[in-house]
């Protein structure tokens, strides 16, 4: 099937897409044999899309995210972010990733977590304070940026790993299931959040998830990939406005575009488009 590389939120096309995927595979050597975990994948992400990658366990969902952080290699085929390498962009600071565990460091204060990025890149220290201070307002830990860790609950901690993924000011966010292990409520919360944080920062994002509602509600589009080798089987546009909130949840147009994607996880929707 050809899949949609267009933009969306009317914007104009960039020079080079923030993430670019042609004919990506990965094949991971085994005892029992090779295991090909992607096959042919081709994706653009446009600047300040968001795209949520969606399909069953071992689709390779994360094995894709982790090619475009450079945290692996392709077998196979072209992968660019923003026109350069994958090795060059991580590099230059390009994207910030956050996993399903916050994984912060427990010694270190939430601000200083959060600087943790500026440090290795050399800042100096007052434009570190001037950056966490930014941050901390922008996710709304301004009052316990002096906590450590274990004195926040998971919510606040994946705030917290949010906002030192962004402390470089990337231009691509990279989260592999990130609301993963948390309650309803708490992950309903962070979705709005990241959708503001999102918009605000002009960010594109690369979201992994199991979830379809959460899919739906966050993206501008949901790519929906096939059990392994993944490929990418069907692309869904929501056509929804930057402004996501909790009356989305109840519109009927949210509710169409989960049935749309839970049908393509199950082969109905594109087997109807065939019978059309």
């Amino acid at each position: 099937m050809t899949v949609p590389t267009t933009q969306t939120n009317g914007a104009s096309a960039p020079t080079a897409a923030a993430v670019h995927a042609a004919g990506v595979g990965k094949i991971f050597p085994g005892t029992g044999g090779e295991v090909t975990a992607l096959a042919s994948v081709d994706l653009d992400v446009a600047a300040g899309e968001f795209v949520s990658l969606i399909g069953p366990s071992g689709c390779g969902k994360s094995t894709l995210l982790r090619l475009i952080a450079d945290l692996d290699r392709p077998t196979s085929g072209d992968l660019s972010l923003f026109g350069k390498p994958a090795p060059k962009a991580r590099t230059d600071q390009d994207y910030g990733i956050a996993f399903q565990q916050a994984g912060l460091l427990p010694w270190r204060t939430v601000a200083a977590n959060i600087a943790l990025p500026l440090e290795l890149h050399g800042s100096s220290r007052a434009e570190r304070a001037a950056r966490v201070g930014e941050l901390v307002d922008l996710v709304g830990l301004g009052e316990f940026q002096d906590r450590y860790p274990d004195q926040l609950s998971g919510g606040m901690q994946q705030r917290v790993a949010i906002a030192r993924a962004l402390a470089s000011r990337p231009r691509l966010l990279l989260m592999d299931e990130p609301f993963g292990a948390l309650d309803e409520m708490t992950r309903e919360y962070l979705q709005s959040e990241l959708t503001r944080i999102a918009g605000e920062t002009g960010a594109a994002v690369v979201f992994v998830t199991h979830s379809i509602p959460e899919a739906v509600f966050l993206s501008d589009r949901v790519v929906v990939m096939s059990p392994r080798p993944g490929r990418i089987t069907d692309v869904i546009a929501t056509g929804f406005t930057a402004a996501r909130d909790e009356q989305l949840r109840e519109a009927p147009e949210y509710f169409d575009r989960v049935t749309a994607v839970r049908e393509a996880l199950h082969g109905r929707r594109l087997e109807r488009a065939d019978e059309r």
